[in-house]
């Protein structure tokens, strides 16, 4: 596990919020597709089958996977697809916690939570 200073983590916002960007479009593509998917499935095991626009679908996903690798290969925990919401891990009083950053905030992470409390323990840093 990669561990991040406050400046490593905040140099690194404006480098990943266009990625964090382009899966949150590509995420709402998806999950506007999910209908014609489940029916194409149902379809299929019945003799027939397709999916309009399927490779949308497919190429959405591939990059949903891609981008997803190259955070996780920079050390950053992605936590929503929809909000842009990363964890990148940090010592703090010689323990791991998470600096916790998403899309809708500047370009400074303001934020933090204990590993196990989450989005919702976020504590003001």
């Amino acid at each position: 596990m990669k561990i991040f200073t406050h400046e490593e983590a905040d140099d690194l916002i404006p480098v990943v919020r266009p990625k964090l960007e382009e899966i949150k479009i590509l995420y709402e593509q998806v999950g506007s597709l999910r209908e014609s998917v489940k029916s194409a499935a149902m379809a299929a095991e019945l003799g027939g089958g397709g999916i309009k626009n399927g490779s949308v679908y497919v190429k959405s996903l591939y990059e949903i996977g891609r981008i997803t690798t190259e955070l996780f290969q920079l050390g950053i925990q992605l936590k929503d697809y929809s909000r842009g919401l990363i964890d990148f891990p940090c010592l703090r009083d010689e323990r791991v916690v998470l600096l916790c950053w998403q899309l809708s905030e500047t370009d400074k992470i303001e934020w933090w939570h204990e590993e196990a409390e989450g989005f919702a323990g976020r504590k003001p840093l």
